[in-house]
């Protein structure tokens, strides 16, 4: 199926850009590779998420995930667990949705006022 739509102005500088750095042969490859990532990115998604309904208790904590991502991304969070799970404690009760990232900034606001 070809199809033409009219696309966004950042989405074609993102796309020549994309190509111009290399990343891709060309503009039709940029948007095929993005949207097989984005469906990969999906099935990837709801295959944890049957997973995790038949064994729930294998699905990792939010102090967990944060941890990983610390360790993952360098951050000198990452050395300090006790911190991480007292932030993730800590801050479901004000964000019940928080994510890992939030996690952290909150660890790191945690730790900046102890320094203080």
């Amino acid at each position: 199926m070809v199809s033409s739509v009219r696309q966004p102005a950042a989405l074609k500088e993102a796309l020549r850009l994309a190509v111009e750095l290399g990343l891709d042969a060309n503009a039709n490859d940029a948007t095929v590779q993005a949207v097989r990532d984005r469906l990969e990115a999906f099935a990837q998604r709801r295959a944890l998420d049957v997973h995790y309904a038949v064994h729930p208790g294998a699905r990792p904590s939010l102090a967990e995930v944060a941890q990983a991502a610390a360790e993952l991304d360098g951050d000198p969070l990452a050395g300090e667990p006790a911190l991480i799970r007292r932030a993730a404690k800590e801050i479901v009760s004000l964000r019940p949705g928080a994510s890992a990232d939030d996690v952290l900034v909150y660890a790191a606001g945690l730790r900046s006022r102890a320094s203080a």
